[in-house]
C-alpha cells in the first residue's frame, strides 16, 4: 500500500491563531494550490481517497476529483479545546509552556493530547491497512496527522514532531509494502 498524505492547502485565518478542530475555510489562493496539486498527483491513479470531516480537507478532496470520498473522523486535526480560536500569545504563557513541555501526554483544556490523535492517526492506517494491499491511497487531512504517521514510521518519540515542517498543499508519500514501511517523499 502507498499513502500518498496531501495537507489541505492555506487557510482563511489570520497568523498566529490557534485553530486545531475548527472548521476555518481555506484562503483565496485556494485554486491555484489546488491547481498545484493537481499536477503533483496527475499520474497516480488512486484506488481509494480519505479525507478529515473539516470543509478544508472535503473542499479539497473534491476540487482535487481523483475518486469518490470516504470521510474519516479520525483524519481531523489535533483538538486544542479551550484554545481554539484563540490567539496564541493570548494563551497564559506559564499554562502554555507546561503543555508544550509535554504536549505527548498533555491535552489543552477540554482539548485532546498528542498521543491521543497518535492513537487515532494509527487506528486508521491500520485498518486501510488490512483491506488494500498494494494500493495507491490518497489522504486529505492535516499537518498534525501527516506528522503523526511520520512519527510511527520512524519510531520517532512524539515530542520531535514540530521539529518538521508540513507544508500547506503538500504531499509525503509513505509505502507500506515490506516488511518495514518506506517514507519516499515529504513535503513534495
Amino acid at each position: 500500500m502507498r499513502l500518498h498524505l496531501i495537507r489541505h492547502t492555506s487557510l482563511n485565518i489570520p497568523s498566529g491563531i490557534c485553530y486545531g478542530q475548527s472548521d476555518v475555510d481555506v484562503s483565496e489562493n485556494f485554486r491555484s494550490e489546488c491547481d498545484l496539486l493537481k499536477d503533483k498527483l496527475r499520474h497516480i491513479r488512486f484506488d481509494a481517497v480519505y479525507a478529515s470531516p473539516l470543509q478544508r480537507c472535503v473542499k479539497l478532496a473534491d476540487a482535487l476529483d481523483i475518486g469518490p470520498v470516504q470521510v474519516d473522523d479520525r483524519l481531523k486535526e489535533l483538538h486544542f479545546g479551550a484554545w481554539e480560536m484563540q490567539a496564541w500569545d493570548s494563551i497564559p504563557r506559564d499554562i502554555f509552556d507546561s503543555w508544550a513541555h509535554d504536549y505527548a501526554n498533555q491535552s489543552p483544556p477540554n482539548g485532546e493530547s498528542f498521543s491521543q490523535l497518535h492513537s487515532r492517526s494509527k487506528s486508521f492506517v491500520k485498518d486501510v491497512s488490512s483491506h488494500l494491499h498494494d494500493k495507491d491511497v490518497a489522504i486529505i487531512t492535516h499537518g498534525g496527522v501527516i506528522r503523526s504517521i511520520l512519527a510511527d514510521v520512524l519510531n520517532m518519540p512524539l515530542k520531535g514532531l514540530f521539529r518538521m515542517v508540513i507544508d500547506y498543499a503538500s504531499v509525503t508519500r509513505i509505502s507500506f509494502d515490506d516488511e518495514v514501511p518506506r517514507i519516499h517523499f515529504v513535503n513534495r
